[in-house]
């Protein structure tokens, strides 16, 4: 379609908000719905960390959230979602219960301490303060791609990460995209050269159009040490979904991420897929869902790539090279 943007704000309903702080190395995303959206998540890596994912559960009560929430920091960072929600209560938003309103916006968070950036905060970390600037940046239309929001200070085993999207759209016309902060144990190209594992899936060269190598090289590839990961994201579509749908939708944005790292879901990772509907556009045949599980690991895939290919060195001593440095000579 002529107004698809190739981003997660291609989806009718929801805007999305960086707050970065490249002297920290560290970052916040917000992802903002007009509506609350119904909305589940699957965690298949080994080391997660993430607030309110419990209620996203399909047997709990809970159908809907107001946002979600995409952050550095580790466990520090889990106050980001507290700045959201600050945010939406200051424009009415949250759940009604009695006389309070509780906004809802489950997060994730990925590993990002020890890229070189100044995590000397003092007593309290800056993450609720970047939760709230992130939801106060959040908007319709085009955002930045690469080293920004939770993507900042996202690392690979050989190369920068950074914050990723993409979209598409179905045989029946629904959209559907992904977003997602790339910071994996292992890597999101092949073996030492500048070519993507997500190849297959590309669309319109969005990361250099390179294709395959004429060689397959599966060696393993890890960040050295006993240092965690986490690579985390979002599929939203605008079909309708019940909540069982929206948590398979999010098993299918795992097989996405499995395509585009190799190796993913591991002890030290905490891979974290959320998924979630705005309901703008009916569906009720069972084939239609399935081409949305098929195009959910698609644009997954995708949007790993692309954050890999758009992401910058933090202006650090020592920093991770990103693609762009390495590979200088295949950028159109």
């Amino acid at each position: 379609m002529a107004d698809r943007l190739n981003l997660l704000t291609d989806i009718d309903g929801v805007a999305v908000g960086h707050s970065t702080d490249l002297a920290l190395g560290s970052g916040v995303t917000a992802i903002i719905f007009d509506a609350p959206a119904v909305a589940s998540c699957t965690v298949l890596g080994g080391a997660p960390g993430g607030r309110d994912t419990a209620l996203l559960d399909p047997a709990m009560t809970v159908d809907a959230v107001d946002g979600l929430v995409l952050s550095g920091g580790s466990a520090f960072g889990l106050d980001a979602a507290g700045g959201v929600q600050a945010g939406l209560r200051e424009i009415g938003r949250g759940l009604q219960v009695g006389t309070a309103r509780v906004p809802l916006v489950p997060q994730a968070i990925l590993f990002d301490l020890i890229n070189g950036g100044d995590k000397d905060w003092g007593l309290h970390s800056p993450y609720r303060d970047m939760g709230y600037a992130a939801f106060k940046a959040a908007g319709k239309g085009a955002f930045a791609l690469g080293t920004v929001g939770a993507g900042t200070g996202a690392t690979t085993a050989t190369l920068k990460g950074g914050l990723g999207s993409a979209s598409a759209v179905s045989s029946q016309g629904h959209r559907i995209a992904a977003i997602v902060a790339v910071n994996a144990l292992g890597t999101a190209t092949i073996g030492d050269g500048p070519h993507f594992w997500a190849a297959p899936f590309e669309e319109n060269d969005e990361f250099g159009g390179l294709g395959m190598p004429e060689a397959i090289d599966t060696r393993l590839r890890l960040k050295g040490g006993n240092v965690t990961a986490t690579t985390i994201g979002a599929i939203v579509t605008d079909a309708q979904l019940t909540k069982a749908e929206a948590h398979r939708l999010s098993i299918c944005g795992h097989d996405g991420l499995a395509r585009a790292l190799l190796p993913a879901h591991l002890p030290l990772d905490g891979d974290t897929v959320f998924a979630a509907s705005t309901a703008k556009r009916e569906r009720d045949d069972m084939a239609s869902f399935m081409e949305l599980c098929h195009l959910a690991a698609s644009v997954m895939a995708r949007a790993i790539a692309r954050g890999v290919h758009e992401a910058t060195a933090l202006p650090v001593e020592g920093a991770q090279p990103a693609w762009r440095d390495r590979f200088a000579d295949r950028i159109a």
